[in-house]
């Protein structure tokens, strides 16, 4: 929550909690988010891939417009994590962000733990187009999630003062607020395809791996879409609309 009210303060922030860990009750927490009105649900939870997984996505293909965004996994390559495989939701990544004296001002890389792989059971999405994995591809996008140059968090509970905090558990939320900065998806098209169309307003990872994968993209940053970071980092929220930018939330 606090991740998601950092990147867009005038968000209204709704909680909602499962009665316990089980994908039953998670899925009915998500089905009661949205019948609450939430248009951008964040997740930062999942589990190994496995068969029989497409039956939950039905009830997040029935919420036509929701972006759903999950987190990719804080395991590095090969881990592929469920829902984030899901062909309905945005799969978000994670990178490395360090400040540099560049015209952008920083140098980001991918994230050495950020989830990404072929999922074995989840079909691919049309707008997925990398020609190396016949399924599902994870991730599509991506925000810093590397724990040493994280969120800076004030801890008043058990370790007092500042510390930095990091996992795509961050990077999730965060992009679910860049979303909600962009405005109300519509029910035309699946928010999870904006950033496949229009790549120019992401910043294009190029350096870092999150595994050992002959080079392949699936595991290394590089030009275009790879798997740990995706199509990449969003440069401002033009990619997460398929319309014009909201003028404010």
């Amino acid at each position: 929550m606090d991740a998601v009210s950092a990147a867009c303060p005038y968000c209204r922030i709704l909680l909602v909690e499962a009665n316990d860990s089980f994908f039953g009750n998670l899925f009915a927490a998500e089905d009661q988010a949205v019948a609450q009105g939430a248009r951008f649900v964040s997740n930062s939870w999942g589990a190994n891939e496995f068969s029989g997984e497409d039956l939950f996505d039905r009830r997040l293909a029935g919420h036509s417009g929701v972006a759903f965004t999950f987190a990719s996994g804080d395991q590095g390559y090969g881990h592929q994590l469920y829902p984030a495989a899901s062909p309905y939701v945005t799969a978000v990544g994670g990178t490395s962000l360090v400040r540099a004296r560049n015209s952008r001002g920083w140098v980001e890389g991918a994230w050495s733990g950020a989830g990404s792989g072929c999922s074995p059971y989840a079909p691919k999405p049309s707008f997925q187009r990398d020609l190396s994995c016949p399924r599902r591809t994870a991730a599509d996008v991506s925000a810093d999630a590397d724990p040493m140059t994280g969120l800076a968090v004030y801890d008043s509970f058990e370790f007092s003062g500042w510390r930095v905090f990091g996992g795509t558990s961050a990077s999730a939320p965060l992009l679910a607020a860049m979303y909600a900065l962009a405005g109300n998806p519509g029910t035309a098209g699946q928010p999870n395809s904006f950033p496949y169309a229009r790549p120019w307003a992401f910043n294009d990872i190029v350096t870092g791996a999150n595994g050992s994968c002959g080079g392949s993209y699936l595991c290394t940053a590089v030009v275009g879409y790879d798997g740990p970071t995706g199509i990449g980092t969003p440069n401002g929220v033009a990619g997460l609309t398929n319309g014009p930018i909201a003028a404010s939330r």
